[in-house]
């Protein structure tokens, strides 16, 4: 019988770089986890075997990486990209960033892609989140008890124009939009960061929706559109009416808790057609 590859998870934050170990675990497969220090959570790191290393220590991660065997890796969990004077790369990661080259200052799609394109070259296969976690991709349609109305409807399909514009731009993946009118546009904050702008931006009437989509073009072994309870609280406050995610692209980090806490709080929750 062959033996299962090491599967190696370079680790952000929140929940799913430990969903993921588990999942692999589950189908027979090692793990070994290289959280990245100041993102990693210890507690998802710890029931696992893992390693911390700094983001600009190239040449330490790769060597964590190879020391344990690993050739399939994945890239989970969020990241906030260091400022190039933050960084402090080692020599191999000084190396990486002249491989990277002009990426490294555009968006963060373009510069995840030229960070899997550079770990490819060093002999590793990069795999998506969601072919280990394939319980956790969002299906299409009504999760929940309450649909969306016209005016939700529309405030969506609107959304979805302009979460496709950005990605264009590759800038954000998400929006906020609100009786047709776009409160806000999400940058290098993050969802909530987003969410928390938009609430002190709500008109009076029908409240707003957020709205995620996959960039276009965007490799999606990185960097997948991501809902977590979280997100749904972050709505709840911001004084949202539902949320609509991308089928098939976005990453549900626990399913049963985001669908209750959306019916709890009378939000609704869909999956919808990138196009």
């Amino acid at each position: 019988m062959p033996v299962e590859r090491t599967l190696g998870i370079l680790a952000g934050g929140g929940p799913l770089p430990g969903q993921v170990a588990r999942a692999a675990q589950a189908a027979g497969r090692r793990v070994f986890l290289v959280g990245l220090e100041g993102f990693a959570e210890s507690l998802v790191l710890a029931p696992f075997p893992h390693a911390m290393a700094r983001v600009g220590a190239a040449g330490q991660i790769l060597g964590l990486l190879r020391a344990e065997q690993v050739e399939d890796l994945v890239l989970v969990g969020p990241v906030r990209r260091p400022s190039v004077f933050d960084l402090r790369p080692d020599a191999e990661g000084v190396k990486i960033m002249a491989r990277i080259g002009r990426a490294a200052f555009g968006g963060d799609d373009g510069l995840l892609a030229a960070v899997a394109r550079v770990l490819a070259e060093e002999g590793f296969r990069i795999v998506g989140a969601h072919e280990v976690l394939t319980e956790a991709v969002g299906p299409r349609g009504l999760l929940t008890q309450v649909a969306p109305d016209a005016q939700a409807q529309a405030d969506i399909d609107r959304g979805a124009a302009v979460a496709r514009a950005l990605g264009m731009a590759d800038v954000g993946q998400g929006c906020v939009v609100q009786q047709g009118i776009v409160l806000a546009v999400e940058a290098i904050e993050g969802t909530d960061a987003m969410l928390a702008r938009a609430a002190g931006l709500s008109r009076p009437g029908p409240g707003g929706v957020l709205v995620k989509l996959v960039k276009p073009g965007q490799d999606r072994n990185v960097d997948l559109p991501t809902i977590g309870p979280g997100t749904i609280a972050a709505a709840v406050a911001a004084g949202l009416r539902g949320v609509a995610f991308e089928a098939g692209g976005t990453l549900l980090t626990d399913r049963a808790a985001i669908i209750a806490a959306a019916d709890q709080a009378g939000l609704f929750l869909v999956g919808v057609s990138s196009t």
